[in-house]
């Protein structure tokens, strides 16, 4: 991958955020690197100073998932969500809500997964309740940490 092809951070529109990035790895192996708990631990930690403690995974419309992630100094951060939609490979919608809500309530993420010539480009959309939750979302750095898990991933894909 080229420096061009790193992660890609668009607002469509005043409430959302868009996240894309390319992967070299068929979009199975991507896919089943979001949703398999053994897998999703192995990348998924957020900015480089936070580490995910657990993860679990019910993947099925109305299941459920839970990450906890850790940091040294300042705790613990769970995140919760229930999936609305699951189409492997190619789709997945859920809700997020973060136990201490930061976000101003609950998010809907919906994941595309589209795989051309060998390379899977992952689109993910994160409609927020308003642009001022989306914007206070934005100023914790969370493109940042999006951006270093999705190098973990790079590197993860790179070595199965």
């Amino acid at each position: 991958m080229t420096e061009a092809d790193k992660t890609k951070v668009d607002m469509p529109s005043d409430n959302e955020v868009v996240v894309t990035r390319k992967f070299d790895a068929p979009r199975a192996l991507v896919f089943d690197a979001f949703t398999k708990p053994e897998l999703v631990m192995q990348w998924l930690f957020g900015p480089d100073e936070w580490r995910m403690a657990e993860c679990e995974i019910d993947l099925r419309v109305g299941g459920s998932f839970r990450y906890v992630w850790r940091h040294a100094k300042d705790g613990d951060i769970v995140l919760r969500g229930v999936y609305r939609e699951v189409s492997p490979p190619e789709r997945l919608v859920h809700t997020e809500l973060f136990d201490e809500d930061w976000t101003g309530g609950e998010t809907l993420v919906t994941t595309l997964f589209e795989e051309h010539d060998g390379v899977t480009t992952v689109t993910t959309t994160v409609r927020y309740s308003s642009q001022k939750t989306r914007d206070d979302a934005l100023k914790t750095g969370m493109t940042e940490g999006w951006s270093q898990s999705y190098d973990r991933l790079d590197s993860f894909l790179a070595s199965h």
